[in-house]
Formats: structure tokens, C-alpha cells, sequence
């Protein structure tokens, strides 16, 4: 599978660069055709020259030098390179780097190329364990996955500053694999699947200025999208009002309200083989919205806002669900188990996620969260604290397995 491919190995600043010599050797013998760029700071740790005489084509470190083996000037290199690769790995991923590319700052060759790259990105994080677990990298890694960027996670182990956790380079049989399974396409198991997800709030207008919302932020359906996408699935997303960018891959539907949410489902829903409702929809809403914003009167006096129920989105899916696996979620903060097994029979789910407030961790606006997946059998599989793009790959390997029975 590597024999012919074109990798790209970056390499940053980490004393675990001297392990990506065994790597390079390794694609070698493998049939790759390996070209190697370093930061600065990783051609401290160790030469060009030694990742030069590996590969067998010139290292490259300097942004402004002239590529002596291709005749590449410093104005084409980065985009030739780029196109060149089948796919980028970055082994040592520093803590730097990492929030380099979160940020789109290209400021040395490396994440220029990175920027331009079309292939494939992996990274293999690489760094002190306090630097690794800080949240300010993870959120960076989040950020990068929910974008597409692959994450290799770092082993647990003992470190270069002696302390013991997670931080070192995997094995280089590890990343290897890895690398393969990209390149094979075998980790894209939902190919031509079509999935449909929903995200985020939606919000009930009181008046043009005020509405009835939720602390929703849309980041588990983002990441279940994603997360769909990166495995071949062909996903439609229809979201609510949050402040999230549109994942790779993923075609995009904007709506505001439990209406427009309801009609853009039953649209979609006819072509879908999938429907995984992570959006957190209002169950009530206005019975009549003002057109002008609501004055406060010198009385005081409040105004009464009646409400009705809005469409049950799940419930319509259910009735006639047509041979399509449904998901559903419920965020509960007592009896949590019970609430979502009535639920999920209640409008005839293939799966149900739970969630509760009282888990820290869970519930909005974090990167992580704690969920129970329960089957139509009443079956429950009690995940630990995940970030929310591993959360979503393990809801995913759920439905493959509804697709499969």
C-alpha cells in the first residue's frame, strides 16, 4: 500500500526526532518515495543531513532557499510540494506547530506546505505531558480534527523531563500502520453512505429582538458530521444558529427555528440512509411573535407570551422510518437512564446517546463529553470522558453496525 506513494514527513522541534529516522528508513524499505522538511527548531535535534542521506533527496529547512535537487524556486516550492505529496505526516508535532496550523499562521516552510496541502495531514503529537494535557493543545486538536487532520494520539510512557504520562512518539510500526490505512482508504468504512445530522439550538422568536433558545453550541453534531465525512459518508448538515465552521466535505443547511428545522429534515430525510438528530430543538415556541420588539411599560407590567408546542421532529421520523436507522439524543438531569429508554421506544430509535449534566465534562459549550449509547434491545454501553470527535467516531462504529444487521 505505500509502495509508489509520495509522504511528506515534517519534522518539528522534539527530542523525539530521532525517532522519524526510523520512520523515514522504514517508508523507504516500504517502496515510498519520502521527501523530508524540518522546522529550525527540529534541525536541532537532529541534522538535514541524516534525514538527506535517509530519504535520498535533499532535507528542506530554509523558507527562502532554492530547492538544489529540482531546480524549485522559493516561489513555487511550497505549492509543488504540496501537490506532490499523497500525504503529509508530521512526526514530532510540537505544541507550536500544533497551534500554528490551528491558527492558519505559516510562518516557516513546513506550515506553508501544510497549508497549501490537499493530501492527507496526520499528526503525531510529541511533547512534555503537562504541554500535551494542557487545554489550550487539546482544543487545538480538536479544532484540526473537526478540519480533517488526522491525530496519531501520543503513548503514555516515561518522558525526556522525567516525568511520567502522555506525550511520547508511537511506535514506529504504530504510525506506519496508521499511514497504510489512510492511504488504503480502509478507515473510510461509511463510503457513499448518506447521513443527515442536525446540530446546534434553534431559536423561537418572541419579537424581531428577543426569542426562547438553549445553551446548545453544536459541537457534537459538528464533530459527528465531520467525523462522517473524513469516513466517505456524503453528509448534509442542518444546523442552528451557533458559530462554528462548516467541516470539509460536508454540505451545509442553515436554519433558525423548530419549523425551518422540521421542513428541511423531512426534505433532506428522503434521500438519506441515516438520520442522527444531535440538535437540541425547542419544544415549545411562541403562539404569536410580535413584528415590532416588545416596549417595557412605565407600569411594569409583564407581558404574557403564550406558547404552543412545536413539531416533534423524531417522533415524524419514527412513524414512518422506511428502512432508514434513526438516532437520537437525550440530555437529561434526573433518571437519566429511564427518560432515554422511553424515549428511545417511545419514537422508535436504533440508538439513543445519553448525556447528563451531571457528568462533568458533558453537557454545552465544552470539548469533551460523557455519553451512554443505548440500542433498540435496551442494551447500554457506558463510554469514558471523550473528546467529542472521538465520541462521534464511536457513535459512527454504532451505525455502520446498523447498517450491517
Amino acid at each position: 500500500m505505500l509502495k509508489g506513494k509520495h509522504i511528506l514527513v515534517g519534522v518539528t522541534g522534539g527530542i523525539a526526532a530521532y525517532k522519524v529516522c526510523y520512520l523515514v528508513r522504514e517508508l523507504k524499505k516500504a517502496g515510498a518515495d519520502v521527501r523530508v522538511v524540518m522546522t529550525e527548531a527540529g534541525a536541532r535535534f537532529v541534522t538535514p543531513l541524516t534525514f538527506s542521506a535517509l530519504s535520498e533527496h535533499e532535507t528542506l529547512v530554509d523558507l527562502w532557499a532554492d530547492d538544489q535537487a529540482t531546480g524549485s524556486s522559493i516561489r513555487t516550492r511550497h505549492i509543488e510540494l504540496a501537490l506532490w505529496a499523497d500525504l503529509m505526516v508530521i512526526a514530532p508535532a510540537s505544541a507550536n506547530t500544533i497551534a500554528k496550523l490551528t491558527g492558519g499562521l505559516s510562518d516557516n516552510l513546513l506550515t506553508i506546505i501544510a497549508l497549501a496541502c490537499r493530501a492527507p495531514i496526520v499528526l503525531v503529537p510529541t511533547m512534555d505531558a503537562d504541554m500535551y494535557l494542557n487545554p489550550i493543545t487539546q482544543k487545538n486538536l480538536v479544532a484540526l480534527q473537526e478540519r480533517g487532520y488526522y491525530v496519531i494520539a501520543p503513548e503514555e510512557g516515561e518522558l525526556a523531563s522525567g516525568l511520567v504520562g502522555p506525550g511520547r512518539l508511537p511506535e514506529v510500526e504504530t504510525v506506519l500502520q496508521y499511514i497504510g490505512k489512510v492511504l488504503d482508504g480502509s478507515d473510510r468504512d461509511l463510503v457513499s453512505r448518506k447521513i443527515l445530522v442536525t446540530a446546534g439550538p434553534t431559536y423561537e422568536a418572541i419579537d424581531p429582538v428577543r426569542f426562547i433558545g438553549n445553551r446548545s453550541s453544536g459541537k457534537m453534531g459538528f464533530a459527528i458530521a465531520c467525523a462522517a465525512a473524513m469516513r466517505g459518508a456524503e453528509v448534509t448538515l442542518i444546523s442552528g444558529p451557533v458559530h462554528l465552521e462548516t467541516p470539509r466535505h460536508v454540505r451545509r443547511i442553515n436554519v433558525e427555528s423548530a419549523h425551518e428545522m422540521y421542513e428541511n429534515v423531512m426534505t433532506e430525510a428522503k434521500e438519506t440512509e441515516a438520520i442522527i438528530m444531535a440538535a437540541a430543538v425547542a419544544d415549545y415556541t411562541p403562539a404569536k411573535t410580535s413584528p415590532k420588539k416588545i416596549k417595557k411599560t412605565v407600569s411594569g407590567e409583564i407581558p404574557q407570551v403564550e406558547l404552543r408546542t412545536t413539531v416533534d421532529i423524531l417522533h415524524t421520523l419514527g412513524k414512518k422510518k422506511d428502512g432508514k436507522k434513526l438516532i437520537g439524543f437525550a440530555l437529561e438531569t434526573d433518571d437519566e437512564f429511564q427518560h432515554a429508554l422511553d424515549k428511545l421506544k417511545a419514537k422508535n430509535l436504533d440508538l439513543i446517546i445519553l448525556n447528563s449534566l451531571q457528568d462533568e465534562g458533558a453537557g454545552f459549550g465544552v470539548e469533551t463529553n460523557v455519553v451512554t449509547i443505548i440500542d433498540a434491545a435496551g442494551h447500554a454501553e457506558k463510554l469514558p470522558k471523550l473528546s467529542k470527535f472521538d465520541v462521534a467516531h464511536r457513535i459512527l462504529d454504532r451505525v455502520k453496525h446498523l447498517f450491517s444487521s
